[in-house]
């Protein structure tokens, strides 16, 4: 809470407790400061979770888009994305990020990879495509943009070092890897829910750690769209 609310706080109760009339006076004046008070706490975001898990779907200025007939995401300007005949046959659509080592950055579209009752189970199968040994995350509820307002979703985060490159090496996402050399600490977002069909989808973004900002990420996030 900011220090100009807990004063406008502070003042509120004290004012209300130096009042020294009684009866319906006191009465009127207590229950005043009490919807101040719940006003203010809400203005602050006290205690909530006031402008955080809902994505807006928006796609920023300059930035590109894979489109899936369940889900679209956005991705920033310097990953590129892959054709048909370029991506693996597992993904739905995909972009990579690339300097002079290789691929350094994948973002991926997935749909329908595993049979799932539940948001929760879509991400658990997501999941089983980590490669072994990373450090995984607890799934964390959030929603993502769809065509009636937030769509219920689980976000995964997870870090792995990367044993070697290509494909054989288990690092990337299922049907990619990336090319950093052995070593190298790579970081991934899996976001995963279940379209209007009730079908499963992930998208998934792995990146050689310090190679995308948490901004560009968060807006990554923020553009998932359930169509």
């Amino acid at each position: 809470m900011s220090s100009t609310v807990s004063n406008a706080v502070s003042n509120a109760v004290s004012n209300a407790v130096s009042s020294k009339k009684r009866g319906r006076t006191m009465a009127r004046r207590t229950s005043t400061v009490s919807v101040a008070l719940a006003a203010l706490l809400l203005v602050a975001g006290c205690g909530s979770d006031a402008g955080s898990g809902a994505g807006s779907g928006a796609v920023p200025e300059g930035w590109g888009t894979l489109k899936t007939p369940a889900v679209t995401v956005a991705h920033p300007a310097a990953f590129e994305a892959q054709s048909a005949g370029e991506r693996s046959k597992y993904n739905a659509a995909a972009a990579t990020l690339s300097d002079e080592s290789g691929t350094i950055g994948m973002i991926t579209v997935q749909l329908d990879f595993t049979d799932a009752d539940s948001v929760e189970e879509a991400a658990i199968g997501a999941e089983a495509g980590v490669a072994l040994g990373s450090t995984l995350g607890k799934q964390e509820e959030i929603q993502v943009a769809g065509p009636d307002g937030g769509e219920e979703a689980r976000q995964v985060n997870f870090e792995f070092t990367q044993k070697d490159s290509g494909t054989d090496a288990g690092a990337g996402t299922p049907g990619g890897a990336l090319d950093p050399k052995a070593g190298t600490r790579v970081e991934g977002v899996i976001i995963a829910g279940l379209d209007a069909d009730d079908k499963t989808y992930a998208v998934r973004i792995d990146v050689v750690k310090g190679k995308l900002s948490k901004g560009d990420l968060r807006k990554i996030i923020d553009s998932i769209t359930v169509n």
